[in-house]
């Protein structure tokens, strides 16, 4: 997922799912095939990948869903064997809410939310009092937040949250007011506000490119993690040598990554986040949403 639990564009569904997955052997009792759901697999880097699955001897198929809803309880139900589609907030609310306890087993990429504007180069150029816009659907409003923050455009109470609201801005401490829009409306917005967090979704479509953004997340704050995508898998499948291997493949392939980075019109920051760290960013938001009940 790019800068939402579901912001993606929905794709018509490409395969019917049959029977269970699992590592059974190719037609010819070669390669181990591994079913791998994703959302979007249309995307010219996913060949790329296949293709050199198969070079390592791993038959990958693909199982394309038409929207985020479903990749998960194919997962859980073992109708794929992995899925790669989300970041660790959407698996600990889907967890949370299904009670199941599906796992990180590596990471792909993070998509940065950036701050743009068309009035200022800078954040240090907008002007104390100024109105800056967010996304109003909650997973982007925080992080929205969290970006001001690390701008140094806003405080919040709090220090900030993957549940931070408006109201949890301090305004005395804050040197601009922060309203919130409909996410596809943020983009035109820019000519009435001094700047606006825009959704990776409709940066393209706006006339922009990833490199206006005057600020955004940096990957490496400890904020971000939660927004990292991931290979999931179910718990009892977390040490399978196989599927560590598909994610080195993903993670160490130059052409795959290459074309996820020019898929995501250059916004997507390959990561490479160690596991146990994927882990306990799930446990901790996980706790996190239990505690919000």
């Amino acid at each position: 997922m790019k800068s939402a639990l579901a912001t993606l564009a929905i794709l018509p569904i490409a395969a019917l799912l049959t029977g269970c997955a699992g590592n059974a052997g190719s037609a010819d009792g070669g390669s181990e095939t591994v079913k791998i759901g994703v959302v979007g697999a249309s995307d010219p880097y996913w060949e790329t990948y296949v293709d050199a699955a198969a070079d390592e001897g791993i038959t990958v198929e693909l199982v394309d869903f038409s929207d985020y809803n479903q990749p998960n309880p194919a997962l859980a139900e073992g109708e794929v064997d992995l899925n790669q589609f989300q970041h660790i907030i959407y698996l600990a609310d889907y967890n949370e809410a299904n009670g199941q306890d599906l796992v990180p087993v590596g990471a792909t990429a993070i998509y940065p939310l950036g701050l743009y504007s068309s009035q200022y180069d800078s954040v240090e150029d907008i002007p104390d009092d100024a109105t800056v816009a967010v996304p109003n659907d909650p997973s982007n409003l925080s992080r929205a937040l969290l970006v001001l923050q690390s701008a140094d455009l806003i405080t919040l109470s709090d220090g900030g949250s993957i549940y931070s609201t408006l109201s949890d801005i301090d305004e005395d401490r804050s040197r601009v007011t922060v309203t919130e829009l409909d996410p596809t409306l943020t983009a035109t917005s820019l000519p009435d506000v001094a700047a606006a967090i825009i959704n990776n979704d409709f940066i393209v479509d706006s006339g922009l490119e990833a490199t206006d953004a005057i600020a955004q997340d940096d990957p490496s704050d400890p904020n971000a993690l939660p927004y990292v995508n991931i290979f999931a898998a179910r718990a009892e499948d977390k040490d399978n040598e196989t599927y560590q291997k598909l994610v080195e493949i993903y993670q160490d392939t130059k052409a795959v990554t290459d074309g996820v980075v020019e898929n995501s019109g250059g916004t997507a920051v390959m990561v490479k986040t160690p596991v146990d760290e994927l882990v306990e960013s799930l446990e901790s938001v996980q706790k996190q949403i239990a505690e919000q009940g």
